[in-house]
């Protein structure tokens, strides 16, 4: 996640224009399905990896945790963060997510949205969350799916009248670097298969709790044809564990 497009700010203003950006928690697709795995929040300590503008820093701090760090590599996210929160039990910290080094039993949960596919190993996160989670805490977090990432360029197939023919999935099991498409620019991230996400978290010593793979909120797809095509594939993977 050390490639940073967040703070080159034409790319950084691109993304404020996004539905998420714009309405938060409600305009992200997933949020109708991620907020149901979350547990409850009360008197808890939370960690959120990759924490952008801070939506589910301040859903925790609104929902009774105790205290909150949010992680992210991006000044610009972290800037938006801090301006949008009022909170004093949230804390911003500029830091890579592969440089979290946090003592034992730090925290009672770990968080992050659509960020470990910046991320090239896995493995290690999973290692280090597990450290600093307590006995029993829990680790949710959604990323772009398997089959969103396994094509490099993330794009439809289409035919010549410009019209969307399929999602097409190659290199399935060829993990690591994708060159892909976002916002204008091009981005790396790194494709791995739903095995290694699975065995990567128990191979870290957590149990799978549960595993979703969302559809859009139905009230998104009303007369909106771009949403109603994210029922031709799954663009999310949502996991829920606990360390055991």
């Amino acid at each position: 996640m050390k490639e940073n497009k967040y703070d080159d700010i034409n790319f950084f203003n691109a993304y404020k224009q996004m539905a998420r950006s714009v309405k938060g928690l409600e305009g992200a697709g997933e949020w109708h399905e991620l907020k149901k795995m979350f547990p409850d929040f009360r008197g808890k300590h939370v960690l959120d990896l990759g924490c952008g503008f801070g939506w589910h820093c301040r859903y925790a701090q609104e929902h009774g945790a105790e205290s909150v760090i949010g992680i992210d590599l991006s000044e610009n996210m972290l800037n938006q963060a801090k301006a949008m929160t009022k909170s004093t039990i949230i804390q911003y910290i500029k830091q890579p997510i592969e440089e979290i080094d946090y003592a034992e039993k730090t925290f009672d949960v770990v968080i992050s949205s659509l960020a470990f596919h910046y991320i090239e190993t896995f493995s290690k996160v999973c290692e280090k969350v597990n450290k600093c989670l307590r006995e029993g805490g829990e680790f949710i977090f959604s990323v772009e799916h398997p089959v969103f990432t396994a094509n490099g360029p993330q794009d439809w197939t289409y035919d010549e009248e410009g019209n969307r023919m399929h999602w097409p999935v190659d290199h399935y099991f060829y993990e690591g670097a994708r060159k892909a498409q976002f916002l204008g620019a091009e981005m790396v991230k790194y494709h791995r298969t739903v095995t290694t996400y699975i065995n990567d978290l128990i191979g870290a010593g957590f149990e799978i709790m549960k595993v979703v793979e969302p559809q859009p909120e139905p009230s998104l797809l009303k007369d909106n044809k771009e949403m109603q095509d994210e029922l031709r594939r799954p663009m999310m993977l949502i996991i829920h564990a606990k360390k055991k």
